[in-house]
Formats: C-alpha cells, structure tokens, sequence
C-alpha cells in the first residue's frame, strides 16, 4: 500500500506557535513514511516570516502568493491553485491550520475524494473584529464543519468554547490534541535567571494586548524590571507608550529568552494554547497571564483565589484585561518565593509530560490512520 498522503495548509509561516507546529508535523510525518506536502502564503509586511526555521528543520513549502491573512478577491485565485494542488498531489488527507487556511483549503477540495480535517489554534471570534464580520466568519465556519471530518482544538475549554457557545461543528467530529513543541530548547535555560525581570513573549500585535502589560509595568516602576520579547506592527507605537522600567529585546533564540525573565507574563485578549507560556513552564519559570481561550486548562484548576488574582496548579490568572489584578498577582509571585518556585516546579513536570513534540506527533499519526482506515476512505 502507499504512504497516506497528506497535504497541509497555512496562511503564513509567520513568527508564532501555528507555524512552528506545521513544520513539526511536516517533518515528523515524513521521518514516519508519510508523504507530506506543506502549502503556504505570503507573510504580510510588519510581520517576521518563520521560512529560515522551515529549512533547518528540512521542510521547503510551496508558497502560493495569492494566500494571505485576509480576505479579497485574491481568494478566488488560491482557491483555484490549491484544487490544481490537490489534484496533482492526490492527498488522501488536506488538513488546513488558522481560518484564512481552513475556509480556502476546504473550499478548494470540495467534491474531491479526500479527507478534512481543520485545526483551530485559536479563533477569530471575539478580540478580533466587530460583530458584522465576526457573524459572517461564523456563518463560514459552520458551513465548512458540514464539510469537515474531523475538528482538532488544542483544549477541552477551546472545544466547549467553539462547539458549545458558537455552534460550529458536531461534539463527535472533534479531537482534542494538546499543542506539542521541542522542549530541547527551553530545557536548557532551567539555571536561575540573571536578572529579576518580569516578561512577555509574542508577536506585538492588538490581540495580545500589550497595553495591558505596559500598564501594569508603569504601576510597578521601581519594583521591577520589565522586558518584552518579540516584534510586530505594533513595536513602534508600544515603545512610545513605555515607561523607562521597559526594555524591548526584539526577536531573541527560544535558548536566549528565558536565561533573561524570572516570571513569564501574558496579557491576551483570546488564545488557543499560548507556545509562550508552554516554553517558559518548561524553562521553569512561574507565570501569570489572562484566563483566556486554553491557558485556564494549561495552568489547571483554581487552588485558591485571592485580590483579583486566581493561584492554579501551575501558574496565576486575572480576568482578561484587569490591571489591579495583574499587578496584585505579580506582586504575590515576586514576594512567594515559595510560590513561585512551586508553582514552577508543578508546570515545568506537567509540560514535559503532556506537550511534547513527539506526544503531538504520535496523535496526529494516530487520527490520519483512523480516518482513512474508515470504510469508503
């Protein structure tokens, strides 16, 4: 019999979790016997693109560049190039990653013999646009999941979030795999940080909400340091809000970033599963971040709650953009040594037991098997 055939989409190989996790699939299958094909779009100006973290690890996409984040007319185009796509590869599988990717990619291989499956790294469906285009997106998706065999969210919280409040789907066709990364990287920084210095790592882009941390940073001056990691759009304005207890690092080597921050913060309006915080938790540092999308069911249930803040299992959460309880949390983390090194200690075995590269690997195999063993696949 030939290797399942498998052809993966993405809107851009942008600097973030959902472009690190197709390049892992992508070489991983294929170490496997797999026959993969990864097809991407353009990365927009202002945005890092990820193709030079492709090469290293093997993995050359085709780059359509009709394909980008959003919508136009253009879309016609790569709907017509991803079907010729298709055609030419003979996927048994198309399995689309991020919205853009989901609606072209399933649109495209309509009335083809394959199967599909979409990932939701996150979604789009509130932080991100008004409620005119959120309803059309929605309209969209819960027309695609008609057409969808399988749905994998990242958490039990994104599944109950984007089955049961927005309707998408059916509870049977959704997966729940937990993200995966190479924990390689941010194992080697468990040595204790140089400096005291509380940061946030990700793209500067509005979803994230770096105002938040700057607010909370410009409260705190004279406590501590703070640091933000990562570029974007939105670095230029961001540096002319902060304060002088800010630094900016830019782009850094995950095995840079963290040998530099005693706790990890994250201030999103919405999220899937943070990489971030998977990343630090397996650096070993503390973190605490807005109860958003997946990170209530990466940091586990509510151990005890306090001023604003809530102590889980393995990390700290505030309601999504409260200021007073962000700064109360923190607080608590640079003054509880004991908590802090705790909590810690309880993320960092939790990460390397449940969000390994290899664990996302070995599920992913698992579903393509199932699936097209099923009868008439």
């Amino acid at each position: 019999m030939r290797p399942i055939r498998v052809l993966r989409v993405i809107a851009r190989l942008n600097v973030g979790g959902p472009a690190q996790h197709v390049v892992w699939l992508t070489e991983g299958l294929a170490k496997e016997g797999f026959e993969t094909l990864l097809v991407t779009g353009t990365v927009p100006a202002g945005e890092e693109e990820m193709s030079g973290f492709a090469a290293a690890h093997g993995v050359t996409p085709l780059v359509l560049p009709s394909m980008s984040r959003e919508l136009s007319w253009r879309d016609l185009t790569t709907i017509l190039q991803l079907r010729r796509v298709m055609k030419r590869f003979r996927p048994d599988i198309v399995h689309t990653h991020t919205a853009k990717a989901g609606a072209v990619g399933r649109l495209a291989g309509l009335f083809l013999n394959v199967k599909f499956i979409h990932t939701y790294h996150g979604h789009i469906f509130h932080g991100y646009y008004g409620k005119l285009k959120t309803r059309l997106f929605l309209a969209i998706e819960r027309l695609l999941a008609r057409k969808t065999d399988r749905v994998i969210v990242l958490s039990d919280q994104q599944r109950d979030e984007i089955h049961g409040k927005y309707r998408i789907g059916k509870r049977e066709q959704f997966a729940v795999i937990p993200l995966g990364i190479d924990l390689e990287a941010p194992t080697a920084n468990r040595q204790p940080p140089t400096a005291n210095t509380v940061g946030i790592v990700g793209r500067l882009t509005p979803i994230k909400n770096h105002d938040l941390f700057l607010r909370v940073a410009a409260r705190m001056r004279g406590e501590t340091r703070f640091a933000v990691v990562g570029d974007g759009a939105e670095r230029a304005r961001l540096e002319r809000d902060a304060g002088g207890n800010v630094e900016f690092l830019g782009t850094l080597p995950v095995e840079r970033i963290y040998e530099q921050l005693a706790i990890v913060a994250l201030t999103s309006r919405n999220e899937g599963t943070p990489l971030a915080l998977i990343e630090a938790m397996a650096a070993g540092r503390p973190v605490i971040s807005t109860a958003v999308g997946g990170v209530v069911d990466l940091l586990g249930r509510v151990v005890e709650s306090r001023d604003g803040f809530d102590i889980r299992e393995r990390g700290v959460t505030v309601a999504s953009d409260d200021a007073d309880g962000f700064v109360n949390g923190l607080r608590c983390l640079l003054h509880d040594v004991r908590l802090r090194d705790r909590l810690a200690g309880a993320g960092s075995i939790y990460v390397q037991k449940e969000h390994s590269k290899e664990r996302l690997i070995a599920d992913i195999m698992r579903l393509y098997r199932d699936l097209t063993a099923r009868p008439g696949a």
